[in-house]
């Protein structure tokens, strides 16, 4: 878990080399980076979905992500080299997991594998 956390600290940040600085200054959307958020987010998901209270910079952080993240992606002229599909799913994927952060559970039946994006 402290990993993961230092993970979204970094991104949430937008550090040098972070998904969401690339993303943002550079308009890169860098696969490998992506997963590398998704699966922090993941992590601390699993570890925080019984906590009774959050903190204030992963609550700011995985809304921050959700919001903006597809808004930033959404301009017609923003660079896909991946099929359409693939964004689409990476989007739907930072919505389950903010739900899943803010609310303690996912959407999804038990067992529930996460696919790789």
């Amino acid at each position: 878990m402290d990993l993961a956390l230092k993970t979204l600290e970094r991104e949430f940040r937008s550090e040098p080399g972070s998904f969401l600085l690339g993303l943002r200054s550079d308009l890169v959307w860098d696969r490998g980076a992506f997963s590398k958020l998704e699966k922090a987010m993941r992590t601390v998901c699993e570890h925080l979905q019984d906590a009774e209270e959050l903190p204030r910079w992963l609550a700011e952080g995985y809304y921050h992500v959700v919001t903006d993240v597809p808004s930033w992606t959404a301009h017609p002229n923003f660079p896909r080299p991946e099929p359409e599909e693939y964004y689409n799913a990476c989007i739907e994927r930072l919505a389950d997991l903010a739900d899943w952060f803010f609310r303690g559970d996912h959407a999804y039946m038990e067992p529930h594998t996460w696919s790789e994006l």
